[in-house]
């Protein structure tokens, strides 16, 4: 039976905000990426927040490649939304897996302008191009010369669109046991990176921020979406938000307008459709960077913003220079967010008495990850799935999802099926070709995880620093699978040429016809080098290992504008 609207989603934002604002005068109802949960924030290239909080998760990526221009700012996929299997997970593990516990949040992603962010947020004298140009290649600057045009530290302030679609079912949901629910994110971060200043401590100091917003029936946001005017009406949906059935069919557009990207999905299943525009119309905004100011006033440092796509095309070189990752189109699963706990200190805490997996074993001292926890009897209470867990990023790889529990990780189907759900089915983008007009495929695919960014409380550690006497062997210690996991997703395709879809999960999904070398060692590939503008010395740049990275010749699996349905 369909049950009521709950505010669960709003339950987990807003405690995470809550959380992150804890030692910040920053406004309290805003959505920030400070503390070790941060499900809902684009991965950083290294620690920020408070004390150095972790921020970041482990999102294994499918990147979408193309040199037309187009390619970068528009597109169409059709998705399949994964449902629940048919058995309830239980304390102890032997029950079925529900969605919330493999993955919080999946995404498409899409690189946006956004002066007021890293790295050369307000501008800079570093380089003469140093506001952004709307769907255009001349932003492309990823050069590690200082002296040269293309130096990377020249390249203009940069956000990052994740548009998010969230599982029902536990304190990740928007709906307590059957909807899904997805937002449209856009997040900054407060931070020059050739200065190494961030904002000023009353905004926050060197802070990850999000705008976000529901897709909504009308277009209209819940709440503001700008983070200094974020409410509980921006994380509470109601009878306007667009809310899917498991199973349903997505198509999902993406396209820029004059007044921002504008997304628009259609549940092909329902006949139902919503949107939401990235404008300042609609409650889009920046944060002001003030690096010497001493307040972060909303009549001054709210800037209304409309957020265009920052690219023509999407490449190795289209990246946003402050992220882990190194793309700008493409799929990717976040995951590494739940543990099984059986008692907790407090609603929203640490766990007191450990679930089963939770090994704890050979990790370095202060590495016990289990935080943001709640018990199965508070989930009870909003009438959610009642199991305890926890949702802080699992960096000792011991949780649900780096255990045999994806779709297609059992040979024997029938048990697969019951205890396991099935896979989140999405095809390759169609994007529209600027000077054509026609719709095309993209003409290369690559595999990204980025593993090495949060292998930093394994055994051995992850020496990811390049050229940084920190790190005296660089890329030891970083592997994948990771060290603790009994398993990691890979993606694989089903359908065929003429309607390849792909999926996550493990190498026995039905109908399956490649796998990319059946592991997640294979698909994702050898360390992946970046380079990141510095401050120390001047004008010079940081590599590090953050992704393992794989780039196909071609692309496997063309979209025929079909999707080969559950």
């Amino acid at each position: 039976m369909r049950k009521t609207i709950c505010t669960c989603g709003v339950l987990l934002l807003f405690a995470t905000a809550a959380l992150a604002q804890s030692g910040s005068s920053f406004h309290q109802q805003a959505l920030s990426c400070d503390d070790p949960t941060g499900i809902f924030c684009t991965e950083v290239y290294q620690s920020i927040g408070y004390n150095g909080a972790y921020t970041g998760h482990d999102e294994p990526s499918v990147l979408f490649y193309s040199g037309v221009s187009g390619s970068g700012n528009t597109m169409v996929y059709l998705m399949q939304l994964p449902k629940d299997p048919p058995k309830l997970p239980k304390q102890d593990g032997t029950g079925g897996t529900f969605n919330f516990q493999l993955h919080p949040a999946f995404w498409v992603s899409m690189a946006m302008c956004d002066d007021q962010s890293a790295p050369n947020p307000g501008g800079s004298s570093v380089g003469p191009n140093i506001l952004c140009t709307p769907d255009s290649d001349l932003n492309i600057f990823d050069g590690t010369d200082s002296t040269a045009a293309d130096y990377i530290g020249k390249h203009p302030g940069t956000g990052f669109m994740e548009m998010q679609f969230y599982p029902p079912g536990w304190f990740v949901s928007c709906d307590t046991t059957d909807r899904w629910c997805s937002a449209l994110n856009i997040d900054s971060l407060s931070e020059n990176q050739n200065t190494g200043k961030g904002n000023n401590s009353a905004c926050g100091g060197a802070i990850e921020y999000v705008n976000f917003a529901f897709i909504t029936k009308s277009g209209v946001p819940t709440g503001p979406p700008g983070p200094l005017f974020q409410n509980n009406k921006t994380f509470t949906p109601n009878k306007d938000t667009l809310f899917y059935n498991p199973g349903d069919v997505l198509r999902i557009v993406l396209r820029d307008t004059a007044h921002g990207l504008k997304i628009t999905i259609t549940d092909l299943t329902t006949g139902e459709s919503g949107s939401m525009t990235a404008s300042a119309a609609n409650g889009f905004a920046e944060i002001l960077y003030d690096p010497q100011g001493t307040n972060c006033n909303r009549a001054t440092h709210n800037v209304p913003y409309d957020f265009h796509p920052m690219y023509a095309t999407s490449s190795e070189h289209t990246r946003v220079p402050w992220a882990a990752h190194s793309y700008n189109i493409a799929f990717s699963d976040e995951i590494g967010h739940f543990e099984y706990c059986n008692a907790v200190r407090r609603q929203g805490g640490r766990c007191t008495q450990d679930g089963v997996h939770d090994l704890d074993n050979g990790l370095p001292a202060g590495a016990e990850d289990d935080f943001g926890c709640f018990d199965a009897a508070f989930a009870s209470v909003f009438g959610l799935v009642p199991i305890g867990g926890c949702l802080s990023t699992d960096f000792d790889f011991d949780g649900v999802p780096y255990q045999l529990v994806w779709p297609g990780t059992l040979v024997d189907t029938t048990t697969d099926q019951q205890f396991h759900p099935s896979p989140v089915l999405f095809t390759t983008p169609l994007f529209t070709n600027s000077n054509t007009g026609g719709q095309q495929n993209y003409d290369r695919v690559a595999f990204e995880a980025d593993l090495p960014r949060i292998e930093g409380n394994t055994n051995p550690v992850c020496q990811r620093h390049i050229l940084n006497p920190a790190d005296p062997s660089p890329g030891s210690g970083c592997v994948n699978p990771p060290a603790g996991a009994n398993f990691y997703p890979f993606y694989t395709t089903k359908g065929g040429e003429n309607e390849c879809t792909w999926q996550l999960g493990g190498a026995n999904i039905p109908g399956t016809d490649n796998t990319f070398g059946g592991s997640s060692t294979a698909e994702f590939g050898s360390l992946l080098e970046l380079a990141y503008p510095a401050s120390t010395p001047p004008g010079s740049v940081s590599t590090r290992y953050n992704n393992f990275r794989q780039v196909l010749s071609g692309n496997p699996c063309p979209s025929s504008g079909t999707i080969a349905a559950e």
